[in-house]
């Protein structure tokens, strides 16, 4: 740690190894660097690795070896601190441009869509399933593409007592296994309404919001028509996944104005009443649960291990050997695997009262199109599951117990909730939905203007 800060108050110094011609051009081309050095993470050295993470962007840490990515003014703080690193192809680049557009036109969803054809998808879900489902944009991103979502729902338009769903993902441009397979679940949820019992009743009971692609600049950054070279970062060269504000850091822990992107879904996320979501990533292939910005562990830790081992058994289950098996078998703590300020998950978690987790759902960050469906194969059963804890727990509706109107009102574990774990009633219907492991519990209701009520003896 010594070392580390010491060397951060140099300004001026030489040019090492990690630094190039090739750097700098990659930086002018494309804003941002993928990059690894070497690294011995223990005890001793994880303060320093934290505070390296916030120079630049961890993705992911491995054999003593740190995958990163850095805008210019991340990597010029990161080099100052004489690291040794190498310098690699960017994901997105290592197929062809061929190999990347390449399309096999007898099946469905094995290619990558240019943004009009996945502006006329979106739309084709509405038009073919208008009972179901609409097209909804909550914004647009910094060079003005629509940030889309689709609401899907048995009644549209009426107000339900109804755990929120959301997916995301892509909010990594180049991170796109999920922005497919995000589009082949819209499909599948609304082909098989009606014909599925699991997927008649999610659709019946959870009002489900689905946002295939996250961060358009940055899957499109060489252009619409194609996601070759596509960028982890925004248009701003801003990676959207710690512009969030974030319980330990605060506001801004990256020193970034917010994106038109983070503002978009802060603001989308305020004005919803969300339960459960989460937000889909590849570069591993693991389930992610919080915290990643705290050390301690969340109230519900046992009930994050339990749905992200039902996530990653159901994935190995239904894929070869070798799938979905990084950290503990397929599924980690976040800070344990590496800290992070300014994600959403921890956002979603500490500000929003939801449970949001991470998916991860690839190694190879921008699979060959032909392998898609692949993945649909390995993880459809799991991401319907996932959607389906929405509807245990406990549940119920708070209500005036003279007039009958809903109330808004905190619902607290005694004993148990801490960091913001407790749950709202939506002050629309009433409706509250506290995803709980198995156990005995007690459970206070607090609204203002009223005197608290305490529940004993739920069984869970």
């Amino acid at each position: 740690m010594i070392r580390m800060l010491t060397l951060a108050l140099l300004f001026l110094l030489s040019f090492n190894i990690c630094f190039s011609q090739s750097a700098e051009q990659m930086l002018k081309e494309r804003g941002e660097l993928y990059f690894s050095f070497d690294f011995n993470a223990n005890a001793e050295t994880l303060t320093e690795l934290e505070a390296i993470g916030k120079l630049i962007s961890i993705v992911k840490i491995t054999d003593g070896k740190v995958f990163a990515y850095a805008n210019a003014k991340g990597f010029e703080k990161f080099r100052q601190l004489h690291y040794n690193c190498t310098i690699l192809t960017p994901p997105s680049m290592l197929l062809s441009r061929e190999e990347t557009d390449q399309r096999n036109v007898l099946t469905n969803w094995d290619y990558y869509p240019s943004y009009g054809e996945y502006i006329d998808i979106m739309s084709q879900f509405a038009t073919d399933y208008p009972s179901l489902c609409e097209v909804v944009s909550i914004g647009q991103s910094v060079e003005g593409r629509d940030l889309l979502f689709i609401h899907i729902n048995d009644s549209l338009g009426v107000e339900q007592a109804e755990p929120e769903f959301m997916y995301t993902s892509s909010m990594h441009g180049d991170e796109i296994t999920g922005y497919v397979l995000m589009l082949h679940l819209i499909e599948y949820l609304l082909e098989n309404h009606g014909e599925d019992e699991q997927i008649t009743k999610l659709v019946n009971s959870v009002d489900i919001w689905i946002n295939p692609l996250a961060n358009p600049d940055g899957t499109y950054a060489s252009g619409n028509n194609s996601v070759y070279g596509a960028t982890r970062y925004n248009a701003n060269f801003v990676n959207l996944n710690r512009n969030y504000p974030d319980p330990d850091d605060g506001p801004h822990p990256d020193g970034e104005v917010y994106q038109a992107e983070t503002v978009a879904f802060m603001d989308f996320a305020d004005s919803h009443h969300f339960t459960a979501s989460a937000n889909l990533h590849t570069g591993a292939e693991v389930a992610n649960y919080p915290w990643d910005t705290w050390s301690r562990l969340t109230a519900d830790d046992a009930w994050w291990i339990h749905v992200c081992r039902q996530y990653a058994d159901t994935a190995q289950l239904h894929s070869p050997a070798g799938y979905f098996d990084f950290r503990n078998n397929g599924i980690t703590n976040g800070y344990q695997w590496y800290e992070v300020a300014g994600g959403r998950q921890d956002y979603m978690n500490y500000e929003q009262n939801c449970r949001e987790l991470t998916l991860e759902l690839s190694d190879i960050t921008l699979p060959p199109p032909d392998t898609l469906n692949d993945y649909w194969e390995y993880n459809y059963r799991s991401l319907i599951n996932y959607m389906e804890q929405s509807l245990f727990g406990v549940r119920g509706i708070i209500t005036n117990a003279q007039t009958g109107n809903p109330v808004y009102a905190e619902v607290f574990i005694e004993d148990h909730d801490k960091d913001n774990s407790q749950v709202f009633s939506n002050p629309v219907k009433g409706d509250y939905h506290r995803f709980l492991d198995a156990g005995v519990y007690s459970i206070t209701f607090r609204a203002d203007g009223y005197l608290p009520m305490v529940v004993h003896q739920v069984l869970v």
